[in-house]
């Protein structure tokens, strides 16, 4: 098989050297960086062209959360696997929903890093069997709705209150336009009326 190209982001060395120490020993493997901040990483990708991103979440100045956006906006072929030393469904599902294909913990063994590295190569998620998610929750995330940045807006400005003519006067776009948005989010939502969508945009983390 093809080598399957990853970059690795975290802003502690100590996991960088534990990465590779990994990554090395894994024949179907090529490292083509290992990044120790997160604003290195778009032009490195450029350089690079990796197959998959992996990346921590907590870094300074800018998240793995918001990376991943930058990410799969520029490179929207780039699968991406969020990395973190915290079981947190916020952080699972900010991430999912931004793009990232897998959640590992950096406890994980070689052998679940291998798994996930493979599943996601696939085009299918991965979820580490230490966040203890039960098959619903499993489920809950696999069916994250992905929502394009203008409909983040509006949904953020549906949460706070606002309606759609207010909606429309801040981003300076036509009333029908904004209800175009709300009627999308409804539908990947699976929302009958605004209510739920604030419901379930909360329950994802979208809000």
């Amino acid at each position: 098989m093809d080598k399957i190209k990853i970059l690795v982001v975290d802003d502690h060395p100590i996991v960088l050297e534990g990465m590779q120490t990994v990554l090395l020993n894994i024949g179907y493997v090529e490292v083509t960086a290992f990044a120790d901040h997160p604003l290195k990483v778009l032009d490195l990708i450029k350089t690079d062209k990796p197959d998959i991103v992996i990346t921590d979440i907590n870094m300074p100045e800018v998240s793995g959360i918001e990376l991943t956006a930058k990410i799969k906006k520029e490179f929207p072929e780039i699968k991406i696997i969020a990395m973190s030393s915290f079981d947190d469904r916020l952080y699972i599902s900010q991430m999912v929903q931004n793009g990232a294909s897998g959640y590992i913990l950096k406890n994980s063994s070689r052998k679940e890093i291998e798994e996930a590295i493979l599943t996601v190569s696939d085009g299918k998620l991965f979820m580490s069997l230490n966040l203890d998610l039960n098959k619903h929750e499993y489920a809950e995330m696999s069916g994250i709705p992905l929502l394009s940045s203008r409909e983040k807006e509006v949904l953020s400005l549906i949460a706070e209150g606002f309606t759609s003519a207010q909606i429309a006067e801040k981003l300076f776009v036509s009333f029908h336009t904004v209800e175009g948005h709300r009627k999308n989010l409804l539908a990947k939502l699976k929302a009958s009326n605004t209510a739920g969508l604030i419901k379930l945009a909360a329950k994802y983390g979208l809000v």
